[in-house]
């Protein structure tokens, strides 16, 4: 008789670098891989890159960026999710949630109360379910040439420590977009 062998568990790892090869391995050659070009915002890449494999294969990333943000009156940082990317075959499956917390948690030892992302629409009710919160306000963010635009996409905020409170006010990222 033979033994049924269970699938191998997704592994997350802390990666050293992330490449476009490593991008192509997860959503494929498109480009447009986040589905944002229509912005036609310029965006900064991240510096931090976590990973989930599972056979081998890496099937989900989450980066991190440290960042300057003006909240109201309050000069602060935060840490700037993205590059969020699951595998078409692997969505649904809890990869996300594995890349986001990985990132999140290393995120919490870097000393920013809070972590902020942007995302398209669909993607809302996901990261909800994560722990992410929309803001109502407008974000500005800053873009070549020294231009400040108003961010197009869903602009979500989660608190890296408990007591946390994200101020009030209006809120611009003194730097391109994550």
């Amino acid at each position: 008789m033979m033994e049924h062998q269970s699938a191998e568990s997704p592994t997350v790892v802390r990666l050293a670098e992330y490449t476009k090869a490593d991008l192509e391995e997860i959503l494929g050659t498109s480009d447009d891989p986040f589905g944002v070009a229509s912005t036609g915002l310029t965006w900064l890449p991240k510096e931090e890159h976590f990973g989930v494999r599972l056979e081998g294969r890496l099937v989900a990333h989450a980066g991190l960026l440290r960042l300057p943000v003006a909240i109201g009156g309050a000069e602060l940082e935060v840490i700037g999710v993205g590059g969020v990317a699951v595998a078409p075959d692997m969505q649904g499956r809890g990869m996300a949630r594995l890349g986001v917390t990985a990132a999140l948690t290393h995120a919490s030892t870097l000393g920013p109360e809070h972590a902020l992302l942007f995302c398209r629409p669909p993607l809302v009710a996901l990261y909800q379910r994560l722990g992410w919160h929309p803001l109502d306000e407008d974000v500005t963010v800053e873009q070549p040439e020294g231009r400040v635009v108003t961010m197009p996409l869903k602009t979500m905020v989660t608190p890296l420590r408990d007591g946390a409170r994200w101020p009030s006010g209006p809120v611009r990222l003194r730097s391109l977009p994550m």
